[in-house]
């Protein structure tokens, strides 16, 4: 396993930094299961483009953009709870995805490979990365109210069915960001693991927003360096430093 140098990181970094900021959303939202089911409607995709010798994270980011817009129209068309939709949406996506791949290359769909990208997957998804960052800060206190009370929201001239829309798509394209690096089972985990922490050991949106950062940065950095002195692969050790940042975060007692 070779290290991976500094240029190789700016995608990962991008990608940690669109994570705590979605993922702080997605956990105040109660998406905290929803958001990891939602990353595997990639899974499909992968596989289609893999069949069709196409480039797999196009396939993984047109079905997760797919996945996201038929969630939404399900759910305010219909009274169905949002987690049950995506539940339903990732129980297909995953049986289908299944199927469609296999062996390396499901492993690799699954959890991703710490592969160098090329210039042109770099700077689109550095963009993307932008995308959802600025849309994040721009729409956070609109996020918040539309939490708060939606009545409220559209009160506010707020355009809830937008707004729901809008935080999807970014969602959607976080996950999209991390197919490569994590992989659809692992992605999930790094948008909700650095969220659950900041929100356990703040008490203001903006102190959350940036706890969450530090620690998806800080994760993907450590794991990134570490991997190849450990012969790990990156993306579980990115995780597993995650979730020790989270178990060190519950012995902390923010100020009440």
């Amino acid at each position: 396993m070779t290290a991976i140098t500094p240029d190789a990181l700016l995608l990962p970094v991008g990608m940690a930094v669109a994570a705590g900021l979605v993922g702080c959303f997605a956990v105040m939202r109660r998406m905290t299961l929803g958001a990891d089911a939602l990353s595997h409607v990639a899974l499909p995709g992968i596989g289609v483009a893999l069949a069709l010798g196409a480039n797999p994270v196009l396939g993984g980011v047109t079905a997760l953009l797919l996945g996201t817009t038929l969630v939404w129209t399900l759910e305010h068309r219909t009274r169905v709870p949002t987690e049950a939709i995506i539940g339903v949406v990732f129980s297909a996506a995953l049986a289908i995805g299944s199927m469609l791949t296999s062996g390396e290359e499901l492993i690799e769909a699954l959890f991703g490979a710490a592969r160098v990208p090329g210039p042109w997957e770099t700077a689109l998804g550095s963009a993307a990365a932008m995308l959802v960052i600025v849309f994040v800060l721009r729409a956070r206190h609109r996020l918040v109210i539309a939490l708060v009370s939606r009545d409220l929201a559209r009160t506010a001239g707020v355009d809830v069915a937008r707004l729901d829309l809008l935080f999807l798509l970014a969602f959607a394209l976080t996950v999209a960001l991390g197919l490569r690096y994590l992989g659809v089972l692992l992605m999930g985990s790094l948008i909700i693991i650095p969220a659950s922490t900041a929100r356990h050991v703040t008490r203001s949106l903006n102190s959350m927003l940036a706890v969450a950062v530090a620690v998806s940065v800080g994760a993907t950095l450590l794991g990134s360096a570490g991997a190849p002195l450990l012969g790990v692969a990156v993306g579980p050790l990115i995780i597993a430093i995650a979730a020790a940042g989270f178990l060190a975060g519950l012995m902390y007692r923010p100020p009440s």
